[in-house]
């Protein structure tokens, strides 16, 4: 995560805003923060507008007072920038400033995240403030942090957004000529004469709403989603330049937020120093969800630890019931995130706020003002521990033997495609394999198309409409080489413009899978063919590919319909490895028998096995191997050790073999004791 002589543990504290306090309560906020064993606070993320009241001028009176105070008590800072939130008078003054929706409604002053990524006034005056914010505190010795904006995101639709889009189709494709051909406008006759026919594809245009949203043409809206990613990403990188010229060996990063559609983040982590994310499941969320998450975040940076840079320590006011975490339950996914890579654990927020839209949204210092409370006696156990844990984990790596590969364009085409169905979603996919996987604790780590996958056994591509340029050849000679790899219906459709690639389908992944797709069968939400693959019957829901074999073997057929004993699954020799296809969507039991069979044959095992409501990973680093097990479930429940482990929480030894018992809610990092 953060790598700094500063950080020497797992970092513990986060959003910190006593701007919104007169600054008696600010010395009671160091004493019970510093009593919850917090040593990071998160400064500066919404205060715009009280460092500069209006254009000409700065006040950093209070900012520096907390700095000063924080600094007096011991506690590094993360330091934010505070550009999510421009002021008042800046929207007043500069109107460009403010975004256009998708349906070209003009938005007012109000919200966050409302200023325009290319409005010229809201970059002129982002890049003033981070250069005095980055000159004043540079010698701060007690940052290890810088932390750009807050939560990037949305999207704009305004005349400086049509304008940029221009050039940016320009840069990209040098003439209207190739323009007109990668976007296929020949189709109703949108013939494009000039870079200055382009416009948005919004509601005004392209795009309309009908059981969802929809696009008349997918290349457009396909592009100006990597264009809209790549706008913000200016944005971010025009602060990060000008930190680094001031504190070059400082680290730079901002919040992501897990599966989060708008922004390419494989684009992004690139250009960020380190990966931070924040985690707000839902009340109902299943454990393996935000498991899922932090993974993907994991994969940013080819595995790289992170920051947890965001949770509730208690409830969540953002989702449509803001049920509280029982007890145990913050102590518990704030161990399956350091369990899946973080290294630092942090909270919104340090103190409640007493209005607007979060004021109900957890915190460490409840509106009560005092130390006891459930929610911060959890906080203060968790504090304790994480100092007992120290440095132990920092650093640590997941060793996988399986990948899932994830691409934000082939979630973006999917997603925005002309059919076939509309119960098809790119990341239910991911979604149903990763878990297949996760409920028997098989580690998975996430790759974009362009990482190495030589270290793999099993590589899995679910729904890999878009088989982007080279990706094939990468593929290819994996699999020639001994690897192994699996992909599924709806795959390798399209090239990297959303234009189908002719030839059959699955396109240029037709010779590694040794199948060719006549037709796709799109099932309506109450019909279902089936299958039986080993003995065990399985439905076939919502698509249904008929297939021609050519070289693969069948290892399922449909049993009914027109496509009746055609292949449903398939397996194909390529080389010296081997290549699966998955012609259907079927339930999770499927998935798990199926994918469990698969990692048994090439040596693939759990961490440890177990209930599936217990979940095991594995970390390791210099100083050990460590394995987080954690306990999901309502009850007690067993595991067995697989070596001689110590608990590094508890300090208690375990035999090889041993049968260790595990509360509801609890959790043990185990040591193996070399």
């Amino acid at each position: 995560m953060i790598e700094s002589e500063k950080v020497n543990k797992i970092l513990y504290g986060g959003d910190y805003n006593p701007e919104q306090w007169p600054e008696e309560v600010w010395a009671q906020d160091m004493r019970l923060l510093k009593e919850a064993h917090i040593d990071i606070v998160t400064l500066n993320v919404f205060s715009w507008a009280l460092l500069q009241p209006s254009e000409d001028v700065y006040d950093f009176s209070m900012l520096d007072k907390i700095m000063e105070l924080v600094r007096e008590n011991g506690m590094k800072v993360c330091l934010a920038t505070s550009t999510a939130a421009h002021p008042a008078w800046m929207a007043r003054k500069y109107p460009d400033i403010l975004r256009t929706e998708k349906n070209g409604m003009k938005r007012k002053f109000g919200s966050r995240h409302n200023s325009c990524p290319n409005s010229k006034s809201y970059r002129h005056f982002a890049a003033l403030l981070v250069e005095k914010l980055a000159e004043r505190y540079k010698n701060y010795e007690n940052i290890v942090g810088w932390h750009i904006s807050n939560e990037f995101g949305g999207e704009c639709y305004c005349e400086n957004c049509e304008r940029k889009f221009r050039e940016w189709v320009k840069e990209k494709y040098g003439t209207i000529e190739n323009v007109n051909k990668v976007w296929n406008m020949n189709f109703w006759s949108h013939t494009l004469y000039d870079f200055d026919d382009i416009v948005t594809p919004d509601l005004r245009s392209e795009e309309f709403e009908w059981d969802g949203l929809r696009t008349n043409f997918q290349g457009i809206s396909l592009d100006y989603a990597r264009f809209n990613s790549d706008s913000i990403l200016e944005c971010f990188n025009l602060e990060k330049d000008i930190i680094k010229k001031y504190t070059p060996n400082i680290p730079v990063t901002t919040n992501l937020m897990g599966m989060y559609k708008c922004l390419d983040y494989q684009k992004w982590a690139k250009d960020m120093d380190f990966i931070s994310w924040d985690n707000y499941p839902a009340y109902n969320a299943r454990p393996y969800e935000p498991a899922l998450s932090h993974d993907l975040m994991r994969g940013l940076k080819q595995g790289k630890p992170f920051a947890l840079m965001e949770q509730t320590a208690s409830v969540s006011n953002w989702h449509l019931y803001c049920k509280q975490k029982r007890p145990g339950v913050m102590r518990l996914l704030s161990y399956q995130a350091v369990a899946h890579g973080a290294d630092a654990v942090m909270f919104f927020q340090m103190r409640r706020s007493i209005g607007a839209c979060e004021k109900y949204h957890g915190a460490i210092i409840d509106h009560a003002g005092t130390s006891n409370t459930r929610v911060f006696r959890e906080v203060t156990k968790l504090g304790e521990e994480l100092e007992l844990i120290h440095n132990a984990t920092l650093g640590g790596r997941t060793d996988s033997k399986v990948c899932i590969v994830f691409d934000w364009d082939n979630w973006w085409a999917a997603d925005l495609s002309a059919g076939p169905s509309r119960s098809l979603y790119y990341v239910n996919q991911i979604r149903t394999y990763y878990y297949a996987l996760w409920r028997h604790n098989i580690s998975v780590d996430f790759v974009s198309v362009t990482d190495n996958l030589s270290k793999y056994s099993l590589v899995i591509a679910p729904m890999l409409y878009m088989c982007k340029k080279g990706f094939d050849t990468k593929v290819r000679e994996y699999v020639k080489a001994g690897g192994a790899f699996m992909t599924t219906t709806f795959s390798g459709y399209v090239d990297d413009n959303d234009l189908v690639v002719l030839g059959g389908y699955p396109g240029k992944l037709r010779d590694i899978l040794g199948v060719w797709v006549e037709e796709l069968d799109a099932l309506p939400p109450d019909e279902q063919n089936h299958f039986i693959y080993k003995g065990k019957e399985y439905p076939a829901m919502i698509l249904c590919d008929v297939i021609h074999t050519e070289g693969a073997e069948t290892e399922a057929c449909f049993k009914a319909d027109y496509y009746a004993d055609y292949p449903a699954i398939t397996k194909n020799k390529y080389g010296k490895g081997t290549a699966y296809y998955v012609g259907t969507i079927s339930d999770d039991n499927f998935y798990s028998d199926y994918l469990l069979e698969i990692c048994a044959e090439y040596g693939i095992k759990p961490v440890i096995e177990c209930d599936e409501e217990v979940e095991v990973t594995e970390r390791s680093n210099e100083k050990g191997s460590y394995i987080f097990v954690l306990n999901h479930s309502e009850a007690e429940k067993q595991i067995k050790t697989p070596d001689l482990m110590t608990d590094i929480l508890s300090g208690k030894e375990y035999k090889a073999g041993e049968k260790i018992t595990l509360n509801a809610k609890d959790v043990m990092i185990l040591k193996r004791c070399i």
